[in-house]
């Protein structure tokens, strides 16, 4: 009996690592949240562009995966980017998901410091120097996906290809909710 509480109390332990928290995300302007669409924005816009080039970015043994890639950006001074693809392992992850459907918006953050997990892909943007990364993580029984958040540490290696867009573009508004 003993020995049976002691492998439940550590089973217990090694589950509770993943915690989740949800929270109504504050606006800049609360007013913006409760607009309507205006017929002056379209329904759909394209921007049009070229990449300027490509870098190839490559992170090493427990750096946290959004500063270096924050870090990159600043040193490679990229304003305008689309993050393409990314490989390699993490220790442990933070994301977080969009959980409603109604303006203010919430976010419910999922994070588990010590699961490792596959990076399987990333995707996202460089909006004038701002990343805005979405990953996809494989573990053996699950696959995590959303928004990378600070506490994301690399295993093996990780490499995130970002492709760089020409001075030209404008991407202000592309990640603007308001923007309606």
């Amino acid at each position: 009996m003993r020995t049976l509480i002691l492998f439940l109390l550590a089973a217990s332990v090694a589950f509770a690592q993943e915690t989740r928290r949800t929270t109504t995300l504050p606006s800049p302007n609360p007013a913006d949240d409760a607009k309507p669409n205006s017929p002056q924005v379209s329904d759909v816009y394209a921007v049009s562009g070229h990449f300027d080039r490509v870098v190839v970015l490559r992170l090493k043994y427990k750096t946290d995966l959004l500063a270096g890639m924050q870090k990159m950006v600043k040193q490679e001074n990229i304003r305008n980017g689309v993050i393409l693809s990314a490989i390699g392992s993490v220790r442990g992850y933070q994301v977080h998901q969009v959980s409603n459907r109604t303006l203010p918006s919430q976010d419910t953050f999922v994070k588990n410091p010590t699961e490792p997990a596959d990076l399987v892909s990333m995707n996202g943007y460089v909006f004038d120097g701002r990343l805005h990364p979405h990953v996809t993580l494989a573990t053996p029984d699950k696959v995590i996906a959303g928004h990378l958040e600070p506490g994301t540490e690399v295993f093996t290696f990780a490499i995130v290809t970002i492709g760089v867009m020409n001075d030209g573009v404008d991407f202000r508004h592309l990640d603007d909710k308001s923007y309606r």
